[in-house]
């Protein structure tokens, strides 16, 4: 699977401890993936339902907006983001699916314009149309469609700047407030 190798690279338990302390860790697509495989995030990311690579934008709305990578965001909220991916088919047994539905841990699901799940608007046949899941203390999340490319008019979308102003919200060098947001992303 997508990420097996990745967890054995040297950066890894750094990881591993600055996560265990509490510290952000954002997994996007391949690093989604590469959480779930080192056993930071349950689940696994497998092969899409198609078969086939998936590159177009889906709809997501966010379930859990009180994680780290989630705070600038309302549960509800719907962002159109790109995907592209070809293993990006989230994957749980039924006992951790109902764990994560229950302790609030995933964090968005593919949805249509509306926010209502469908399989059609499900773009790898992800369980229960998960996009984005936390570990239980919500400060590492994983999540497959892409922010990053969702943040500029030029870029068809600047719905990414509204997940990404989350980390400007993030308590820096020991403070006890956030930051104020200033520039683009206070937009």
């Amino acid at each position: 699977r997508c990420g097996a190798i990745a967890r054995f690279a040297p950066v890894m338990p750094a990881i591993r401890d600055f996560a265990g302390a509490g510290g952000p860790v954002l997994g996007i697509c391949n690093g989604f993936q590469i959480l779930c495989e080192a056993h930071l995030l349950p689940g696994a990311l497998l092969r899409n339902k198609s078969l086939k690579f998936h590159s177009f934008r889906a709809n997501i709305r966010i379930d859990n907006a009180a994680t780290l990578w989630t705070a600038a965001l309302t549960p509800g909220d719907i962002l159109r983001l790109p995907v592209a991916h070809g293993e990006g088919s989230y994957y749980a047994d039924a006992s951790t699916i109902a764990r994560l539905e229950s302790s609030g841990q995933i964090v968005a699901r593919y949805c249509d314009e509306d926010g209502t799940f469908s399989e059609a608007a499900n773009p790898n046949g992800s369980m229960g149309g998960i996009a984005a899941v936390c570990n239980a203390a919500g400060n590492v999340v994983g999540l497959m469609p892409h922010p990053e490319r969702a943040t500029d008019p030029l870029l068809g979308s600047t719905d990414g700047l509204r997940l990404l102003r989350s980390i400007l919200l993030l308590p820096t060098h020991g403070a006890s407030s956030a930051p104020e947001i200033v520039g683009p992303l206070s937009r």
